[in-house]
């Protein structure tokens, strides 16, 4: 619907008489003359019910839209003389061929959409992006943006308007809350990776008021391989909202040790942390505590710097970590120590996610199987 008013919008330019397109009920749905939208045309049956393809009554040419979806649609221009005929042919056809890029677009799309979810044939994807004159051994990455709180402004627009350029930027909602943007890999210029995730975010919190929270793959280097780029992507952002919920933009490539306690069946989670922390240690660790270990970690065990930023005496932080010790057995002034705890502690805020069913299903069934 949206084409055919463009288009009767741009004819509108250049007409010097009354055209417009009327349904298979006879409604004007779009005209030259905005007023009458809406409106009914009692000549519309008639010239569907004829055999011939343009009809002039009542002052008007009439032409059907033939084919596909356009089927029940006709154009209509005042006036009955061959000048009128010759516009509403040039207007028919224009029409025809806006529609059909549209529906081509659409078709793209879906054809992307299958990619990326593993629902096309790996020997058709070529065949198939010939087709949609897609280069299929372009290194292409996949940025996946999940919304939330999205308010009036649609983002999928936001985001179309933002990467305009269809050869290289194939932006595609995969549901109502995820928007995945397939684009071409700056392998002269990977700085590019992080400029474009803050540009998207950047524009999406200022015209949209949404949350939004990205997550990047890793570059694929035929159309075939984007499906784990955007598997990376979609990880990214699990694996993320567990140990980097700060964050709002997480790399496949720059995960760490989130990654690897990801990949962990939760037993062996379990068993360790029952040898790293004595029964109900953990939870004896009240948030004074737990924030002077965090601050500790923050600036790589050094305690003058740790007690400036809590604003507390050097002693104070002494009794607090020697209190930590007392507790748990690990004395965090021992590297060692320290990395056993910040481990443990992060085991445990992925079994917390995990028992808490928060954890993308999707994300997990890659990884255990």
């Amino acid at each position: 619907m949206e084409e055919l008013k463009k288009c009767i919008r741009e004819a509108a330019r250049f007409l010097d008489r009354v055209a417009g397109v009327l349904d298979a009920d006879g409604i004007i749905v779009a005209c030259t003359d905005e007023k009458l939208e809406g409106s009914e045309d009692s000549s519309a049956r008639a010239v569907l019910l004829s055999d011939d393809n343009v009809a002039i009554t009542y002052g008007k040419t009439y032409m059907k839209l033939a084919g596909g979806d356009k089927a029940g649609y006709i154009c209509f221009i005042e006036g009955t003389d061959s000048t009128s005929r010759n516009y509403l042919e040039l207007l028919c056809h224009w029409i025809g061929a806006a529609l059909k890029e549209r529906n081509s677009d659409a078709e793209r799309e879906a054809f992307l959409k299958n990619v990326l979810l593993e629902n096309e044939l790996p020997g058709d994807i070529p065949l198939k992006a010939r087709e949609f004159k897609i280069p299929y051994t372009v290194p292409r990455l996949a940025y996946l943006i999940r919304i939330e709180q999205a308010e009036e402004v649609d983002c999928l627009e936001i985001l179309q308007h933002l990467f305009p350029d269809r050869r290289s930027n194939y932006v595609l909602a995969m549901d109502e809350e995820t928007i995945v943007l397939l684009t071409d890999y700056p392998k002269d210029d990977p700085d590019q990776i992080d400029a474009m995730a803050s540009l998207i975010l950047d524009n999406l919190n200022a015209e949209s008021m949404a949350k939004v929270h990205i997550g990047i793959g890793m570059p694929a280097d035929t159309l075939k391989d984007t499906a784990k780029s955007y598997r990376e992507a979609s990880l990214a952002l699990t694996v993320g909202s567990i140990f980097e919920s700060d964050n709002y933009v997480m790399r496949y490539d720059q995960l760490g040790l989130g990654r690897l306690i990801y990949q962990l069946p939760p037993t062996l989670c379990h068993m360790f942390l029952d040898e790293v922390f004595p029964k109900g240690a953990y939870e004896a660790l009240d948030s004074e505590t737990l924030l002077t270990i965090q601050k500790f970690f923050e600036n790589n065990l050094n305690g003058s710097e740790t007690s400036r930023q809590l604003f507390v005496h050097r002693n104070t932080l002494v009794y607090r970590l020697d209190k930590v010790q007392k507790i748990t057995g690990l004395d965090l002034r021992s590297f060692d120590d320290a990395v056993l705890f910040k481990l443990a502690s992060m085991v445990r805020k992925y079994l917390e996610k995990q028992d808490k069913g928060s954890l993308k299903t999707s994300g997990s069934k890659w990884w255990h199987g």
